[in-house]
């Protein structure tokens, strides 16, 4: 009896472990970029990378956007509080303080790997490229989510 048991117990172990080992994503694994670039006034390009483990799990989102301040090109991230954009975000009056560019972009980055995708995204105003679903992020998204979109279409 006391055998049955013990078989009985790790027979449940195994099932119990096999289940979780064939838990897998929706992505390929990989490094996946997408890009969009943005016409007009503010004219850039809105970069992603994202990369995707083992088990097809985003494990890692960056954003970014080249940027020209004097003339000289850089990214946003790379300006970090040189962007200038704190002043700009506390106006509006949704983050208290305000948020630099990268912060923003951050809380982006959090949100989709959060998620695991897009699924979540709603747009208050899609003429404004804006969306309430990410908080601490009042900057426009749709360059950013257009270069994700990309990635992600890439990494299935």
């Amino acid at each position: 009896m006391k055998k049955l048991l013990i078989v009985l117990g790790l027979l449940v172990l195994t099932g119990c472990v096999a289940a979780e080992e064939s838990e897998k994503g929706d992505y390929t694994p990989g490094t996946y970029f997408g890009y969009e670039v943005m016409e007009g006034e503010r004219a850039n390009v809105k970069l992603a990378t994202i990369v995707v483990n083992e088990d097809g799990f985003i494990e890692s989102v960056f954003l970014d956007a080249t940027y020209n301040k004097d003339g000289v090109p850089h990214t946003k991230k790379a300006l970090g509080d040189d962007y200038n954009m704190k002043p700009t975000s506390a106006n509006i009056g949704v983050i208290e303080g305000g948020a630099e560019w990268f912060e923003q972009a951050n809380s982006l980055e959090a949100k989709v790997l959060e998620e695991q995708g897009l699924d979540w995204l709603t747009w208050v105003d899609e003429e404004e490229t804006t969306t309430d679903a990410v908080s601490g992020v009042t900057m426009r998204v749709n360059g950013l989510v257009k270069a994700i979109e990309k990635a992600l279409e890439e990494a299935k």
